[in-house]
Parts: C-alpha cells; structure tokens; sequence
C-alpha cells in the first residue's frame, strides 16, 4: 500500500467570503496541471460563531466552543493539519492547539516568512482584535522589526468601516476605505505592510491601487504555508 494522503482542514466562516478567498488562493499557489494534484481539503465554514474582536476586549461570548466544534469537525473528518481562514481567530491559537489535537498552520508566521529582509518598519492593518492579541507585534519584535499601526481614529474610520463594507460585499466601498488606511502608513514610512485580516486583501485587490505593490496579503502567505506543507509530504 502507498503512503496515506494527508488532507488540510480549513477552518473558515469567520466570515464565509474571507474563506472563499482562502480557497480561491490555495488553488492559485498550487503547482498543479491537473486534478489530482492539488491539496485534498475539507472546509467547515459554518458563520454562527461569535464574534472575534468583542470576545478578546471583554465584550462579547468567546468563540473558543463554536471553533473547537470545527476543529473536532475536521478531525473526525481525517484532516492532518487545520488552516484557519481569519486572524483574530489566532488569539485563540494555542487554546485550539491544545484542545483540538490536530496541527494548525500558523497565519503570522506564514505572512511573517514573506516579509522582506530589508523591511525595518511594517504597517499592520488589521482588527482591534488583532492587534490587542499583540502576535503579529511579538513575531515583527523577534524579526527585529517595527510595528506601525493605524490610528484610533483611522481604524474606527477606515480599518473596521471596510471589513465591514467586504461582509456585506460591498467591495467598492471597503476598497476606497482600506486603500486610505494603507495609504496613511506608508504616509508614516512602512516600508511593506501586511494585510492582517482576511477582508482587507478583498478590499484591497477589489479596485486598481498603487498601494497594493506594498502589502503582503497574509491569506495568501497562508495558502503558500500550506503547499509547502503538502509538498514537504509529498517529497
């Protein structure tokens, strides 16, 4: 007998269009000329889970259960290693590591991995869930890189308006918005900026944007992270 296929399991819904991305990504990072070479993969997208941000201020139920749900999901389902298609869900990362017993490929460290060397000073646009996390800000600190962030006021303006606009596919909105919260880091020297939410490589990629040669869309260093996986079995 041959050696057993491994399968990805993607942990989506969180929201279901940041999930469509992801897939869409996978396929387009895959070598493949045909079918049976792209990567085995089962999808649990089911919305019904709280939300990220209020859960990690204090504000709102914590969506652990709801993903540990999935996590059993897919393991029930065979899967040998779990991509989660949302940052902020990551606050959560070492919980569903330890409770789901299944790897899981880690969103920062794949965009992290795509940062150039010679980048000293990275904008990070993502949710306030995110970045009161803080483990984008930890990984650019042991890179030896500077984190620059939005403002208050851009990311109550700006940052959470189009994540927003991108759920309710209201994509020519959330571009003009996103672009203008890139646009005010690299305004403050970013010299590469890392796209930390899945909705905001939507926002970004909807319309033509010069801003869009200085981002690093962290879904798409994930879907990279994942053929590597699968290559690295497959070798």
């Amino acid at each position: 007998m041959g050696k057993a296929l491994r399968k990805l399991g993607v942990l989506g819904g969180m929201g279901p269009l940041a999930t469509v991305d992801f897939l869409q990504k996978l396929i387009e990072e895959t070598p493949a000329t045909r079918d049976e070479e792209h990567l085995p993969v089962i999808v649990y997208s089911v919305p019904q889970i709280p939300e990220r941000p209020p859960a990690i201020t204090g504000n709102g139920p914590s969506p652990l259960p709801h993903m540990l749900e999935g996590i059993y999901t897919l393991k029930r389902a065979g899967v040998d290693a779990v991509a989660i298609a949302c940052n902020t869900a990551h606050y959560w990362y070492d919980d569903l590591l330890r409770e789901g017993g299944v790897p899981i490929l880690h969103i920062a460290d794949a965009a992290c991995r795509a940062l150039a060397n010679e980048a000293t000073r990275v904008g990070l646009i993502a949710t306030g869930g995110t970045i009161a996390a803080g483990f984008y800000q930890q990984r650019f600190a042991a890179l030896g890189k500077t984190c620059l962030l939005n403002s208050t006021h851009e990311q109550h303006t700006l940052v959470g308006p189009a994540i927003g606009h991108v759920k309710r596919g209201e994509l020519t909105q959330a571009h003009a918005l996103a672009t203008r919260a890139a646009q005010g880091l690299l305004a403050r020297g970013a010299q590469g900026i890392i796209l930390g939410c899945t909705e905001i490589p939507l926002a970004i990629e909807f319309g033509q944007s010069a801003v869009s040669a200085h981002c690093i869309d962290a879904t798409r260093a994930l879907a990279r992270g994942c053929v590597r996986w699968w290559q690295d079995d497959r070798d």
